[in-house]
C-alpha cells in the first residue's frame, strides 16, 4: 500500500463501475477506498478519485460506443504506462481507445487515449 498521495485528480463518471474498471485495468491502479458514490484509485505517483455523477444529471449525458472524445475539456491528464501498444487492445476491449499516432518526446513516447466516457488523457512510455 502507498502512503498519502502527493498528486491526484477527480474524475466524474456516469457509469462509476465501468470507469473504475477501465482505469484499474489500463493503468494498474489499486483500489484504496470505495463507497456508493466514489472510488479512490492509487498508484505510486497519483490518486484518481472517481465520483458518480448524480442520476438526475447523468440521465442527460449521452455516452457513445465507441466513445466520442471530449476535445473541449480544459484539462488533460497523463499517466506513464509500461508499453503504449500493449494497452491499445485492452483499452478498446474496455470501451475506450488509444488515439492515433505515437509521438516521440525527450525521454518518452506519447499519445492520447480516451476512456469509455470520452475523457481524453495522455499515455506516456519511458524510453
Amino acid at each position: 500500500m502507498f502512503g498519502p498521495a502527493q498528486a491526484g485528480l477527480f474524475l466524474y463518471a456516469k457509469d462509476l463501475n465501468r470507469l473504475v474498471g477501465f482505469y484499474e485495468s489500463i493503468l494498474g491502479m489499486s483500489r484504496l477506498h470505495a463507497d456508493d458514490g466514489m472510488v479512490v484509485l492509487q498508484s505510486q505517483g497519483v490518486q484518481l478519485i472517481v465520483h458518480r455523477i448524480p442520476a438526475h444529471i447523468a440521465a442527460h449525458i449521452a455516452v457513445a460506443s465507441p466513445p466520442i472524445p471530449r476535445e473541449d475539456a480544459a484539462m488533460k491528464f497523463f499517466f506513464t504506462v509500461p508499453n503504449i501498444d500493449g494497452i491499445r487492445q485492452a483499452a478498446a476491449d474496455l470501451g475506450g481507445m488509444v488515439l492515433g499516432k505515437i509521438y516521440r518526446a525527450p525521454g518518452f513516447h506519447v499519445c492520447n487515449a480516451c476512456d469509455p466516457e470520452g475523457n481524453i488523457f495522455q499515455v506516456r512510455q519511458s524510453e
